[in-house]
């Protein structure tokens, strides 16, 4: 079998449309279609059911799928060996300031022993921007806040919102509400101003900035309040209570973005590395301790 049409067909797979495949193997939409045909053809069978809103597999389809994954494993192990192991090989990784302060500490001691010749590139940023970058095919792997489906992220877990504020300030200090939040398209500031927005409690946005710098410094100022997760809260503050008043935020989904068809033993272990790593931490609500 021709292990760049298999390559194609698990991307297809597992992206779940030729389109977000095409992005990430660089190819255009055409191509992808094109090399799904050959392979077909050369299995003689239909691979995928196609209709105008999803690409599903068909029944040889699900059959061929780990074999096909299998395969393009064996031939990246053969790669690696015959280049002298894993020197070279470079992961990118998205991921926001924020969690990367709260697991890269315990998750790159741990790779780095176990791989150290992979060379790690990272990239932070609010998790909108990432995912949108990882579905262009510039990011091998996403740790990100969910901010609404896609077909590539997969859910480790729920993480609390919680307001916050400088530990010597009294909320009611503030007949307005003084925020210090990220800019639009940010999931906490969505969840923050319909919460507020729900118990009609005045509110102005007095600090906007995508660095978390930019915005704990006001907040431990006493010039605002914030919202964040509780494993992010800034030296200084504090969690404001129920008996403050304010209304309770819910929760944000934790999503790990993998690129499809990058099976090396390097890659693997880095993704299960970062996984363990976060479902291991004390905030985060997991799958398996959930229902």
């Amino acid at each position: 079998m021709d292990t760049d049409l298999l390559r194609a067909f698990v991307t297809v797979a597992e992206c779940q449309g030729f389109s977000a495949a095409g992005k990430v193997l660089h190819r255009t939409q055409s191509a992808m279609s094109l090399q799904i045909k050959r392979l077909e053809d050369q299995m003689r069978q239909s691979l995928f059911e196609r209709t105008s809103r999803s690409v599903l597999l068909t029944a040889a389809g699900e059959r061929l799928l780990p074999y096909a994954r299998h395969i393009l494993k064996l031939e990246d192990e053969a790669k690696d060996l015959l280049k002298g192991g894993t020197h070279g090989e470079i992961i990118r990784l998205g991921i926001s300031e924020e969690q990367a302060a709260t697991y890269l500490p315990d998750l790159l001691p741990r790779f780095s022993a176990q791989f150290p010749h992979i060379q790690l590139e990272v990239q932070c940023d609010i998790s909108d921007a990432m995912v949108k970058r990882f579905q262009e095919g510039l990011l091998d792997v996403v740790l990100s806040v969910r901010h609404k489906p896609t077909q590539s992220g997969q859910l480790l877990g729920w993480e609390p919102m919680v307001w916050v504020i400088a530990e010597h300030v009294p909320l009611a200090q503030w007949p307005i509400l003084p925020l210090a939040l990220n800019p639009e398209g940010c999931i906490f500031r969505a969840h923050a101003l319909s919460a507020l927005g729900r118990e009609e409690k005045p509110w102005e946005l007095r600090y906007i900035s995508q660095s978390p710098t930019g915005i704990n410094v006001p907040v431990q100022n006493g010039l605002a309040l914030t919202v964040k997760t509780p494993r992010s809260v800034p030296p200084g503050c504090r969690i404001v209570t129920e008996a403050d008043g304010l209304p309770d935020l819910g929760h944000v989904e934790i999503e790990l973005h993998q690129r499809p068809g990058h099976s090396s033993e390097a890659f693997q272990a880095f993704c299960q590395a970062l996984e363990a790593v976060v479902t291991d931490h004390n905030g985060i609500e997991c799958l398996h301790l959930g229902a």
